[in-house]
């Protein structure tokens, strides 16, 4: 086998970031990363058990390349599909070498040994309580701008149609400390907008008591040469007073909050295990609209969820009139392995599902329309992430999240990573377009 590998990434970006970790590791012990399988020893899949047919896709996709095994080609499914099938993985596709949950990346090392001596069968699994998977002394970040770091691994909140808890594991924290020492890093190394990342980010306990999350998101705020700092994905439940008034009080945190609803009917929302009701979502979302700064509000959705009635639906809908979201992800139940809502009695058929999901999305994107026309006139700043050049436009995104194209007078294409001030002179449902003002 070749020291070469080519690694695919399916789902949320705490998978994007735990891909950086692997690729980090790999490299360190002198693989060279490739962009076409073809090329690679060592094909990788880094998936996601969170959407409907998960495992199904990630087996259509091995059958696909099995193939390449008697070019002498290694295979490893890593990730919460491998987490939740565990050693399955070896009976359905035996030209798999390697099958290993997040949890146990810090442990590659040992296994690429193990696979270079000609094992067939290495497994990392059932590590879900360890809080070593945080350390991340290889990280091969793709982005030279925009970091990410974990703060908070797993769930336990046990929604009744949700997998976390059981491909990620227990709620386990990192220390401030540790937080604060890997952003400074970052910071020492020109990024300038860090990412902190969690299945429920905001429900971070600091082990050692140090810091609230509200007080740990300012610490990193304060860091020299960090000029923005998101975070995701907040959980309603742990959802407090003080992250809203840590966003009015840090400049450099962004006005921007996803706060995942998940049904707006306070009757689906308890068969759901949410632990809360519509009327204690819309108080969370009544501070986000008494702050200071517009702070822009996105959230998730799920569709059909089982027992749900035309007139759960409704609430769905007008929960998102009465929120005007700026952008929501919506998806059609499906049920997942391990969880309560399996034994659930799914009475909706799949066009229903879909016709309810069509439903919100246009009703959703009349809301966007609205609300992007606010901006028309506003200057903003954007980082710029990339340029169309048969538009002539440079490619950027606002603190609150939004995609802002934008023409510049300049003769140059301002740098990647760089900050502009931008004049909003058009608004569609999903983006912005402006002119140039100065560069910061």
């Amino acid at each position: 086998m070749s020291k070469t590998f080519y690694i695919e990434t399916f789902g949320c970006q705490m998978n994007a970031h735990d891909s950086e970790k692997v690729v980090g590791t790999l490299e360190q012990q002198g693989y060279a990363q490739v962009q076409d399988e073809a090329e690679a020893g060592l094909i990788l899949y880094n998936t996601c058990s969170i959407r409907d047919k998960a495992e199904q896709k990630v087996f259509h996709r091995l059958n696909e390349y099995k193939k390449m095994q008697g070019e002498g080609k290694r295979f490893a499914v890593i990730g919460c599909v491998a987490q939740q099938e565990g050693e399955k993985i070896f009976d359905r596709a035996p030209y798999v070498s390697i099958v290993a949950g997040s949890a146990s990346y810090r442990n590659l090392p040992g296994m690429l040994e193990r696979l270079e001596r000609g094992d067939q069968r290495i497994t990392g699994l059932d590590d879900k309580k360890t809080t070593e998977t945080f350390e991340t002394p290889f990280v091969a970040r793709t982005n030279q701008h925009r970091g990410y770091i974990t703060i908070i691994e797993g769930c336990d909140k046990f929604c009744a149609y949700c997998v976390v808890p059981y491909t990620r594991g227990n709620e386990r924290s990192r220390s401030a400390a540790s937080v604060m020492e890997e952003a400074r890093r970052m910071a020492d190394s020109g990024y300038t907008e860090i990412q902190l990342l969690g299945q429920n980010v905001n429900s971070y306990r600091d082990p050692s008591g140090a810091k609230s999350f509200a007080e740990l998101l300012h610490a990193v705020g304060t860091i020299p040469g960090i000029r923005r700092v998101r975070f995701t994905t907040s959980h309603p439940r742990d959802f407090t007073r003080d992250i809203v008034e840590v966003i009015d009080a840090t400049p450099t945190l962004c006005d921007h909050v996803h706060l995942p609803v998940q049904s707006g009917s306070t009757r689906i929302l308890a068969a759901m295990a949410r632990e809360y009701t519509r009327e204690w979502y819309l108080e969370r979302i009544a501070w986000m609209k008494a702050a200071k700064r517009d702070i822009s509000m996105t959230s998730d959705i799920i569709v059909g969820f089982p027992g749900e009635t035309d007139e759960d639906l409704e609430d769905t809908a007008t929960l998102l009139d009465a929120v005007g979201y700026d952008a929501i992800f919506a998806f059609k139940y499906s049920p997942r392995p391990n969880t309560p809502s399996v034994s659930m009695a799914d009475s909706l058929s799949d066009e229903v599902k879909a016709a309810r999901l069509q439903i919100l999305l246009d009703r959703q994107r009349e809301i966007q329309r609205i609300n992007y026309q606010r901006h028309i006139g506003q200057v903003v700043e954007v980082m710029v992430e990339g340029h169309n050049r048969q538009r002539n436009q440079v490619v950027g995104r606002t603190s609150q999240n939004k995609t802002l194209n934008f023409t510049t007078a300049q003769p140059i294409m301002p740098a990647l990573g760089s900050y502009q001030m931008v004049r909003i002179t058009q608004a569609f449902p999903n983006s912005l377009l402006g002119e140039a003002q100065a560069a910061l």
